[in-house]
């Protein structure tokens, strides 16, 4: 299959050529970005010697529409007004950016300061949550790619929710995340001395991926309830750690809980239930599209402890987005992902 990558030159979008070379059925035909475009990619990206030596260049939907699959990795904002007319070509796009996650058109304009995409796209529009819309990306055209926080989050979210064991709306999400998932950016946060050595809570309690997290648990608990929810900077590179409390409806062991995760994950290549007493670290899953979850009661408090891990540009964005693609074409999900996370 033929695949183009809008947007190649950031951090997802060079990951998204990482893992697409290695898969046995896609071909690379065109990366695109309008900031670098006329540049080689290996300008920006030297260790793809030998592996991608493509030239960026401009968006140019004609020639877009004679691929088989669109990954647009570009920022809020910028795929809303590309993917509807490719879209309306026949072309199957996958979108990591917001755009297209929130149904509510008011919703995003709320929370990302932006004009929405047009509602009846919206509409169109699957959520990508693997192992959660599985059903529906089959069958979609149009994939709205979960966020990293999101993805993280909802998938160690899910066993509980789905099972009703917790009071949804006492969740508080304790999220931290690497450098790497602000982009490639200058931008004074971000730099060394100011990351260094240094945690930083930002975004509290405005963050964007608040209401597409309560979207998801509203869709799954039936309940629109809202959530606590705090991200922070820590400095790494890769990597996603979301911590979870939330009150327990009756009393049950750290066992059975466990049970549970392993019960509805058993089937999960890519989800990974640490054994009691173990928790996930974030150099665990790095480089992989694994997501690891560590639970645990607190009996003292009543309240359900859960932990999960993810490499934000794998699992919470070019990783999830090739399994996606691998949905869609009822190819084995694991094409292209198989491989052991990145150690030390």
């Amino acid at each position: 299959m033929k695949v183009g990558i809008v947007g190649a030159n950031g951090y997802s979008g060079v990951e998204l050529i990482r893992l697409l070379q290695q898969h046995p059925y896609v071909t690379i035909e065109k990366i695109v970005s309008h900031s670098t475009h006329g540049k080689n990619i290996l300008e920006l990206y030297p260790h793809l010697y030998g592996v991608n030596e493509m030239i960026l260049e401009k968006w140019n939907l004609d020639e877009l529409s004679n691929l088989d699959f669109v990954f647009f990795a570009t920022p809020s904002g910028v795929s809303k007004d590309i993917i509807p007319p490719l879209l309306d070509k026949g072309v199957t796009c996958i979108d990591l950016s917001g755009d297209f996650r929130l149904k509510n058109a008011g919703d995003y304009e709320t929370w990302y300061k932006k004009t929405s995409a047009p509602a009846e796209y919206l509409q169109k529009a699957t959520y990508g949550l693997s192992e959660v819309y599985r059903d529906k990306i089959k069958q979609a055209k149009l994939i709205a790619n979960p966020g990293c926080f999101p993805t993280a989050t909802l998938l160690g979210l899910l066993p509980a929710l789905k099972k009703q064991i917790i009071h949804a709306n006492t969740i508080h999400v304790d999220a931290k995340t690497g450098v790497s998932g602000a982009g490639r950016n200058a931008n004074l946060t971000n730099l060394f001395t100011e990351i260094n050595e240094n945690i930083r809570a930002y975004k509290v309690g405005e963050h964007q991926h608040i209401p597409e997290i309560e979207q998801v648990i509203s869709d799954i608990s039936g309940e629109q309830v809202p959530i606590t929810f705090i991200t922070h900077l820590i400095p790494i590179n890769r990597g996603i750690m979301c911590t979870m409390y939330a009150d327990l409806v009756e009393q049950v062991t750290t066992e059975e809980v466990h049970q549970i995760y392993k019960d509805m994950y058993k089937d999960e290549m890519f989800i990974r239930i640490r054994p009691i007493g173990e928790w996930p670290t974030t150099k665990e899953v790095m480089g992989s599209n694994f997501c690891d979850i560590g639970v645990m009661v607190n009996r003292r408090t009543n309240k359900l402890i859960i932990i999960s891990v993810i490499d934000n540009l794998v699992k919470g964005a070019a990783g999830q987005a090739m399994q996606n693609m691998n949905i869609i074409n009822g190819w084995e999900e694991h094409i292209g992902l198989n491989n052991s996370p990145l150690y030390p």
